[in-house]
């Protein structure tokens, strides 16, 4: 259920101690939210409030069998930008303010995050995850697979506390991330559009988890019904956006920027935004479309067909296409926050809708 963009570098790097953008414990801010960094309130409260995410990440990840803690704890040691949880406490400070149960929340996130990643890789066959070995590839299918439901487990125990609500939430997230993966293997029907049947994949698979993190937030800091609603919209929209974008960097990026094989997903045949439209442009009589549909069809089991295969549909003009579409989604993302009263917060959403589709990984 990949919404991420697979094999992000490890973001928690040592910073200088000066770097305001970064806590005690190394764990930094994403890019495209310096807005936060900036405010000399708001900035070491969301730093601190991801620096208790991620002690309770660790602990909830723990573990007394042995295999079972250290296959857990595999991606989440790997890195990862965290962005699911900042959401959430992003919607939090917008909606009233971090409490203890956004913070337990914003764990929630990151787990169920972090079990669909051990799925999706199983079922993609990918050997890499965060620029690490992916868990199947060490362990085999059927730990991965366990992994990751033990991973559900643990975040759904832990939303268990948080009132119905939130459990309903949970819940309806879980069954639109399954969904959104069933209609991907399912494949669009002869009278669907491809382009509408992939949209709605991706609302399932990506865009379900980071709207429930801002609804987490903004519910369990209090908002009304308005303003939850509001910052569900974004989320829904933003997540869409986001996996546009990382479409587009799976074709355009090098591996040493994105951490993973580029193409990984023309290689296993699954349909993305770019393979989309150069499939319609072909069918409209796009000749070099044709030829770069020729590539992708080929055997790509050896990395020199699939870097041709990937190099021609990067340089293709349905490439641009695709940014142009992501861009409308971001845009779309930010003209939903307009009711809402000016903060910093509110600024930062709006940054981070701009930066998913202006970033090389």
């Amino acid at each position: 259920m990949t919404d991420t963009q697979p094999g992000q570098p490890d973001e928690r790097t040592q910073q200088s101690p000066a770097d305001p953008s970064a806590a005690a414990d190394g764990l930094r801010l994403p890019s495209g939210f310096d807005l936060i960094a900036e405010d000399a309130v708001l900035g070491p409260k969301i730093l601190q409030g991801l620096s208790d995410v991620e002690d309770r990440l660790s602990e909830a990840l723990r573990y007394t069998d042995a295999l079972a803690d250290v296959a857990a704890r595999h991606l989440m040691e790997a890195g990862g930008k965290r962005v699911r949880p900042l959401l959430t406490l992003l919607a939090a400070e917008i909606s009233g303010g971090i409490n203890g149960s956004v913070i337990e929340a914003a764990v929630v996130t990151e787990l169920t995050h972090l079990a669909t990643l051990y799925h999706d890789d199983v079922m993609d066959d990918a050997s890499k995850r965060r620029g690490a070995d992916a868990a199947h590839t060490i362990w085999g299918n059927s730990v991965a697979i366990l992994t990751g439901d033990l991973i559900f487990a643990r975040a759904s125990l832990m939303v268990s506390e948080l009132g119905a609500r939130a459990l309903m939430t949970q819940a309806k997230t879980f069954e639109r991330l399954v969904l959104g993966q069933l209609y991907e293997t399912a494949g669009a029907s002869a009278d669907e559009d491809q382009l509408a049947h992939y949209i709605r994949v991706i609302e399932g698979k990506t865009g379900s988890l980071i709207s429930a993190a801002c609804d987490y937030g903004s519910h369990l800091a209090g908002a009304g019904d308005a303003t939850v609603q509001t910052l569900v919209r974004y989320g829904e929209l933003v997540g869409v956006a986001f996996q546009l974008a990382d479409d587009v960097i799976d074709v355009t990026a090098s591996h040493q920027v994105s951490g993973k094989t580029p193409g990984t997903d023309l290689r296993e045949g699954v349909p993305t935004l770019p393979s989309i439209l150069v499939r319609q442009s072909a069918r409209d009589g796009d000749d070099q479309a044709r030829r770069v549909v020729e590539l992708m069809d080929r055997d790509l089991s050896t990395d020199e067909a699939l870097g041709e295969a990937v190099d021609a549909l990067a340089a293709h003009r349905v490439t641009n296409m695709a940014w142009d579409i992501a861009y409308r989604w971001a845009d779309d993302a930010i003209q939903t926050l307009a009711p809402l009263p000016d903060s910093t917060a509110k600024r930062a959403l709006e940054s981070f809708a701009q930066a998913v589709v202006h970033r090389e990984s």
